[in-house]
């Protein structure tokens, strides 16, 4: 009996003894309870409260301490100072970033719902004194917006869905096909995104103007093609990997499918696949994400775009052109089709146009943000 309950005392530990041990065996925190947990944090606080320097005391007693000391403190005071500066630079980046951003916004939507004789008030800065939602009315339409609107999707989304397809095929074919004349002809596509597009809309207006594919149509006497204000001109250099920012696209597909693995192909080739049920079944479901991205770029870059549009259409046929044109527009709607005055007179009317041009792109993207968001990380433009 003496026995087993001198091994019973041996055995058992009192509860005291029993957490410091524990303790010192530094048992993860999982396994502590939430007692004994507050009780080394604050164990750890009065170790820190004990051993730490303030920034005071370092300034104080700097000149007495030795080299090494001086070494060490230096050290972290300038860390300190620098965690502490740091936020506040960084806040003002912020701030600024997004004034510059947020101003010409800012200025649209006060511009566009206030009288055009508060413009001319020194007292007015931002918030106007009277709101006259009735210049969206009259904008509407003077622009003829639902005839514009339906000209600017059927271009936009037609151009778009077109060079979606070519510079995919053109993409996909730099990066997995060898062929001669590879590299001149990639460098052409970088000499889309280095040229730019003032350089050679003449000759792009002189051709689709006097539409003639290599003398064909003069042989047969029909004469050439007349394709300014034509939709089909957009098309075409669509069609032909030469639409806006196409070279941008075909370099975000090549870098897209580079990135996919070899294995993939030959596991396709292997089921029989060839090389266009290859691409249609495997490359374009695993790619879905860089479609969307590139579809979206084009949509906003065709919706803003009135410089190639504005060659190759005489009237306000786009929403851009109608923006860059809406002075004349709400002058001739207003003075019965006579134009007077300037751009200034009509800033409400143009603000609010800007803003109803900006709605449906924006819409757009707060329903495509996330998947936009993904193309862009797995399409090598970012890593």
């Amino acid at each position: 009996m003496e026995k087993k309950k001198n091994e019973s005392t041996k055995t058992v530990k009192p509860a005291a003894k029993r957490k410091e041990a524990d303790f010192d065996m530094g048992m993860p925190a999982e396994q502590l309870s939430r007692k004994e947990q507050k009780a080394i944090d604050r164990k750890n606080k009065e170790i820190r409260k004990k051993y730490h320097v303030s920034n005071w005391e370092i300034l104080k007693n700097f000149k007495n301490y030795s080299e090494s000391e001086k070494r060490h403190y230096r050290y972290v005071f300038g860390r300190r100072v620098a965690e502490g500066v740091w936020p506040f630079f960084h806040y003002i980046i912020l701030i600024g970033l997004s004034f510059i951003i947020l101003y010409p916004i800012l200025y649209m939507l006060t511009s566009s719902v206030k009288p055009q004789f508060e413009t001319a008030d020194p007292s007015i800065m931002w918030i106007p004194k009277t709101i006259r939602l009735q210049n969206f009315v009259e904008t509407f339409r003077a622009m003829k917006y639902p005839e514009v609107f339906s000209n600017t999707v059927l271009i936009n989304v037609g151009c778009s869905v077109i060079q979606v397809v070519t510079c995919s095929i053109a993409g996909y074919g730099f990066a997995r096909f060898k062929f001669r004349g590879r590299g001149p002809l990639f460098g052409i596509v970088i000499l889309q995104m280095i040229v730019p597009v003032q350089i050679i809309l003449i000759p792009l207006y002189v051709q689709f103007r006097y539409f003639d594919i290599f003398g064909i149509f003069n042989a047969i006497g029909a004469g050439p093609l007349n394709l300014v204000d034509n939709p089909i001109a957009l098309f075409m250099q669509a069609f032909f990997c030469n639409g806006i920012r196409a070279g941008l696209f075909i370099l975000l597909f090549r870098q897209f499918f580079r990135g996919l693995p070899k294995e993939l192909e030959d596991a396709a080739h292997l089921d029989g696949c060839g090389p266009i049920s290859t691409f249609v079944r495997i490359m374009i479901p695993n790619a879905l994400n860089s479609y969307l991205t590139v579809f979206i770029f084009s949509v906003v870059w065709y919706w803003n775009d009135s410089y190639v549009s504005g060659m190759f259409f005489n009237g306000s046929d786009t929403i851009a052109l109608a923006v860059d044109n809406l002075w004349r527009i709400m002058s001739q709607y207003f003075l019965a089709g006579r134009v007077e005055g300037g751009p200034t007179q009509f800033i409400v009317w143009v603000q609010a146009g800007c803003l109803m041009a900006l709605f449906p792109i924006l819409l757009m993207y707060i329903f495509l943000q996330k998947y936009f968001v993904e193309g862009i990380e797995r399409s090598g433009i970012v890593g």
